[in-house]
């Protein structure tokens, strides 16, 4: 590996060449490792990507923090499931999708989330937290304090479960007595709980680098005449037809119809700008030690078919990074004495 010179320790009584009367020289001793892991949905599959070249240079984490889908890849890491999401990832077609999409009205959430939950939980098991053999933190939002939560004990498929309930979308889980929702509302790229939670190096990953820079200020900008348009053809009289096109009227409310966005994709777009705008005061404020940053642009949030796709640019972006990562270790790595 290429830290195996750097990091390991010389066994001198093994040696017999060795002069026990020299000074003993100071070796390095790497710094604890933190990976945070953001979210973005189906752009979250790049994260085995990286995962995995961090893995082939021989980089194992003592600290994994995932928001929403990060949560996710990152429990799956630290549980050694990675092979099974991989494989899962792999597989997903834009039919099979559909087959987790358990549509409901009446509830919290417009999808109630049954079948993914059902396949975490057989990924998963009964595994919790606590017994992980690396630290691990699932971040999540109480929705009716606004507290930023680390779940950090309990059952890891109800962490992840929690961590990635987007509101609106999925319907909160309770855990511990509080209902919890997508952790990027607070945190979606939670550097501060790697640290915090021992990490001296940390490594992140941003899923949505290619939204920073997107929003501008329009200065000047107001009504027109096709405003007044559609205006008057949206409130024109349906007819009897309305009243029995129900299955229309839920179609076009999830996918929209004439230029005008559905349910979903008003609601995902207004969580991307305001998950860039708290991404970017965030790592400001506490920027990490190498950001990794793919460039997923042209995967969506809901493309879970595009899994392979997410997963090459993952590696690829991984790739990238690891002569900073290499400086990095190196940069943070503290001498011991030999005795």
């Amino acid at each position: 590996m290429v830290f195996e010179g750097l990091f390991s320790r010389t066994k001198a009584g093994n040696d017999r060449a060795v002069d026990t009367t020299a000074p003993a020289k100071p070796e390095a001793t790497r710094p604890s490792i933190g990976l945070a892991l953001g979210g973005g949905a189906a752009r979250g599959f790049a994260h085995i990507g990286v995962l995995q070249t961090l893995a082939k240079y021989g980089i194992v984490p003592d600290v994994i923090v995932g928001t929403s889908i990060g949560a996710v890849v990152g429990g799956c890491y630290a549980a050694k499931q990675m092979d099974n999401l991989e494989d899962w990832a792999r597989g997903l077609k834009v039919r099979s999708i559909f087959s987790y999409l358990d549509i409901s009205l009446s509830g919290s959430g417009l999808i109630n989330g049954g079948p993914l939950a059902s396949k975490l939980t057989e990924a998963l098991a009964d595994t919790r937290i606590e017994d992980l053999p690396m630290r691990f933190a699932a971040i999540a939002t109480e929705f009716n304090t606004g507290h930023e939560i680390w779940l950090t004990r309990g059952r890891l498929a109800d962490a992840t479960r929690a961590s990635y309930a987007l509101p609106g979308i999925f319907p909160p889980v309770k855990i511990g007595g509080r209902w919890l929702v997508d952790g990027a509302l607070v945190n979606p790229v939670p550097v501060s709980a790697a640290r915090a939670l021992g990490a001296r190096l940390v490594i992140a990953v941003n899923l949505n680098a290619d939204l920073f820079g997107r929003g501008t200020i329009i200065a000047d900008h107001g009504s027109s005449e096709e405003d007044y348009t559609e205006a008057a053809e949206m409130a024109k009289p349906q007819g009897l037809s309305s009243f029995f096109s129900g299955e229309r009227s839920v179609r076009r409310m999830f996918l929209g119809s004439r230029g005008r966005p559905g349910i979903p994709t008003v609601m995902v777009e207004a969580f991307n700008v305001m998950q860039d705008r708290i991404t970017r005061a965030r790592l400001a404020g506490d920027p990490p030690d190498v950001l990794i940053s793919p460039r997923l642009g042209k995967v969506g949030w809901f493309d879970f078919h595009r899994g392979a796709d997410a997963i090459k640019i993952g590696a690829e972006a991984a790739e990238k990074s690891m002569e900073g990562i290499t400086e990095a270790l190196a940069g943070l790595s503290q001498p011991y004495m030999l005795k």
